[in-house]
């Protein structure tokens, strides 16, 4: 069954550019998925930008879907030549800015990044709206109050989804959600907002900058409508062999945010997801919207355009999969090499095992700066009471806790201060692939119950494909979210806990010690960057 549907060219494709690894799912009719591709790359610090070069963008979307490619062959003997649907899917926002010839002007600079405070305090002023540093139209505008000499030469700006959609399709055309990591969306109109592209026509008079605002930002599509097709050009980039055919035809790109909202079917109101992995961030469906502006929360909005309140951390991961490998070289020199994912299960259970509140142990995972704490610069670093119980299961807990503590501090804002009442949170990405005790330290964090679906590890580039299936299979008149519901999710299991008050109480000490360090990081982080300048 699964042989036939590939050879009459009915799978689906979806493709997402994470942080650290870019993945190919082929989903069948049942959209579970059939075959995998995955190809692992790192983004760069050049001249002080983070960033992924064009090449490793181009070869790398090849070497993902070449090992797709590979795994359809092995699993079921046939080639993968064609598609139903497919859809591209990325890490959102970040500035990607291209000239009269699409030639790109500078390189990538990635949500990472945390060099544009200036131009996002001031949007956010000027439009009463949360811009933060991340969004396209705050790299973009920075670079206006900048003086960069490339600004003159813009006439189009797009994310990194974006950019891989126009490469396979040309056209130049993006998601409605993550159109809303670029510039902020009229609710009523699911369009971009043009009182406040006005007020930047204002702020930007005078400048370099050559064309308006919205000649230069990607059309946007919604979910429901097809948005090109693949060209001859964009299947040789995709496939330099010529097995896989120009013709298939593209879903809207998506942000990742958007992608795990649909790997969640958690885009309904009083829903929302953590996606966990490199970075962190909650996104939480509004039924109303905030009552006052907020710097650590996003308004973005779901596939469809409804409004969603996201908390955006730059780091999670990173510093705890560190610690595992230092732990791990330390298993090696004694001649008990351990498989890295035995060890996160090993070094997780004794995590579990920690006091509630790690002990007076506190650890800081910030590799990049960290707006929603307020850090502009960042630096890993532990720190401890004189009093701290320092034993491996306390510091293991507080490591995963820091994957997750500046999340908590936004996500207290929502449900404490706005009064948001969430009755789902599904949890997916690479922090739950051992799930416990991470899912139930984040019931703790949020104090709330927190689910992990079945397919939830699948992540975003399941997403996309589910997005791609309802480009290409909806009934008339048949919503996003009742295709997802009845169609994906209806017999979907999985698991759910509920948070336990010690926890709780222990994560908010936690919290306490956490925010009472945050001096010391923040010097030790301004001290770094002095000494790299």
């Amino acid at each position: 069954m699964e042989k036939k549907i590939i050879q009459d060219g009915k799978a689906v494709i979806g493709i997402e550019f994470g942080s650290t690894r870019i993945k190919a799912v082929l989903i069948g009719i049942s959209h579970e998925p059939m075959a995998y591709g995955v190809h692992d790359w790192q983004n760069q610090l050049a001249d002080g930008v983070w960033t992924y070069s064009d090449e490793a963008i181009k070869s790398g979307l090849q070497a993902c879907f070449a090992d797709l490619m590979k795994n359809v062959e092995e699993k079921f003997g046939v080639k993968l030549t064609s598609a139903a649907a497919m859809g591209i899917s990325a890490m959102m926002h970040g500035y990607l800015p291209f000239g009269s010839a699409d030639d790109l002007l500078v390189p990538f600079r990635t949500w990472r990044n945390t060099m544009t405070e200036e131009a996002a305090d001031r949007l956010t002023e000027a439009f009463d709206f949360n811009i933060p540093q991340r969004w396209s139209v705050a790299h973009l505008y920075q670079a206006i109050l900048n003086k960069e000499p490339h600004i003159g030469n813009v006439r189009f700006i797009t994310t990194l989804a974006g950019y891989v959609h126009f490469l396979l399709t040309d056209k130049k055309l993006i998601g409605t959600g993550d159109a809303s990591g670029m510039f902020p969306i009229d609710p009523n109109t699911c369009g971009y907002d043009m009182a406040m592209a006005e007020k930047f026509t204002q702020l930007v008079k005078g400048s370099e900058l050559k064309k308006g605002i919205l000649e230069i930002l990607p059309e946007i599509v919604s979910a429901d409508k097809c948005a090109g097709t693949l060209t001859e050009k964009g299947a040789l980039l995709l496939d330099p062999t010529g097995t896989f055919k120009a013709g298939v035809p593209l879903c809207p790109p998506e942000g990742d945010a958007q992608t795990g909202m649909a790997a969640t079917n958690s885009i309904t109101p009083r829903t929302g997801n953590v996606s966990a992995g490199t970075s962190i961030f909650s996104m939480a469906v509004l039924e109303k919207p905030l009552s006052g502006v907020h710097t650590e929360i996003d308004t973005v909005t779901t596939p469809e355009g409804a409004p969603v309140a996201m908390v955006h951390c730059n780091n999670c991961t990173t510093d705890l999969d560190q610690w595992v490998n230092m732990f791990g070289g330390l298993l090696g020199s004694v001649g008990n090499d351990m498989p890295k994912g035995q060890l996160y299960d090993k070094l997780y259970d004794l995590a579990a095992k920690g006091d509630p509140d790690c002990g007076g142990i506190v650890t800081y995972n910030c590799f990049s700066g960290e707006p929603v704490i307020g850090l502009q610069n960042g630096r890993p670093m532990m720190i401890r009471t004189l009093d701290s119980q320092f034993t491996i299961e306390n510091l293991m807990r507080s490591l995963v806790y820091s994957c997750m503590a500046a999340l908590k501090s936004g996500m207290d804002i929502l449900t404490k201060e706005e009064n948001v009442k969430l009755e789902q949170i599904y949890a997916h990405g690479g922090l739950f692939k051992t799930p416990v005790p991470s899912q139930n330290f984040l019931a703790a964090a949020l104090e709330t119950d927190v689910t992990l679906m079945e397919a939830a590890g699948e992540g975003g580039a399941w997403g996309i494909a589910l997005l791609a299936a309802y480009m290409a299979e909806k009934n008339d008149g048949e919503t996003l979210r009742q295709f997802l519901a009845e169609r994906v999710f209806a017999d979907m299991k999985g698991s759910r806990v509920s948070p336990k008050q010690e926890d709780i109480d222990g994560m908010n000490n936690y919290m306490k010690l956490f925010r009472e360090g945050l001096e010391a990081e923040r010097a030790a982080a301004l001290n770094d960057m002095k000494r790299m300048v």
